[in-house]
């Protein structure tokens, strides 16, 4: 049997090191090819470039650990993995998975996530997805500590196929292995961010603005991913891209529409 063939992506860029460290663990278990951003890609969520031309560069990154092709894409990271389906890979991927990002997309972070974008699209298109992210900004940031329930995830992803419509939200509590208590199946919590924006003045008198805030859980349930992030726990929340409110439809079928 064929080694799986894994399609790797990110929306920290080629050169993260969240990205360096999904490559290693997953050419333990396959054929990997990586398409990413070749620049910073963060907050993207599901953009796609449409009004400007999409440059793809191949790249020898890591002689030793790298995967078996690599591809920088000057596009978002949904653009990255249309072009590997479409464009780049000689057959599909067993899986995709994107990440590992550079900081947290539990609760409602997900709906802006360049990362988890990526791995929706490739669901969109079939191809089974995990977007993996690790609740720590830092560009040195330890990935490895998780590195075995990464893996664990993937294979189990593989084996087991993922139900349809389905993507995986995978996030690791920066702790270390000792630490970590195990992986709890959960749900997105509710929660939102308390924005606001800060206004300046550059010095030739032009208003600028920077977007700050702060995260508010508003959802107290102990089946939540912050909740098992907060316990210790690398929490898996499967999503779907089918966005209808499927239980809000028999209420607007009262709705005096005619």
């Amino acid at each position: 049997m064929p080694k799986p063939l894994i399609l790797v992506t990110n929306d920290d860029g080629i050169t993260a090191p969240g990205l360096r460290a999904l490559v290693r663990f997953m050419k333990e278990l396959g054929d990997v090819v990586v398409v990413a951003p070749d620049s910073p890609q963060s907050g993207m969520g599901h953009a796609i470039t449409i009004d400007s031309t999409l440059y793809v560069k191949k790249m020898a990154i890591d002689l030793e650990y790298g995967a078996e092709d690599e591809y920088s894409c000057s596009g978002t990271p949904a653009d990255c993995v249309k072009l590997a389906l479409q464009e780049l890979l000689t057959r599909t991927p067993d899986i995709c998975v994107s990440g590992i990002n550079h900081g947290s997309n539990s609760s409602i972070n997900v709906i802006y996530s360049g990362t988890m974008s990526a791995a929706i699209e490739a669901g969109i298109e079939g191809v089974p997805a995990i977007g993996f992210s690790l609740c720590d900004y830092a560009w040195e940031a330890d990935f490895t500590q998780a590195g075995n329930y990464i893996k664990t995830i993937v294979k189990e992803a593989i084996m087991n196929k993922m139900p349809h419509g389905v993507v995986l939200n995978v996030n690791i509590p920066n702790l270390r292995k000792s630490e970590i208590r195990g992986i709890k199946i959960a749900r997105q919590a509710r929660a939102n961010w308390k924005e606001k924006f800060d206004k300046r003045t550059n010095p030739m008198g032009k208003d600028y603005y920077w977007l700050t805030g702060e995260f508010e859980l508003l959802d107290k349930g102990e089946d939540t991913d912050e909740w098992a992030l907060a316990n210790g726990y690398i929490s898996v929340v499967p999503t779907q891209f089918d966005l209808t409110a499927h239980h809000a439809i028999q209420n607007l079928n009262n709705w005096n529409l005619q």
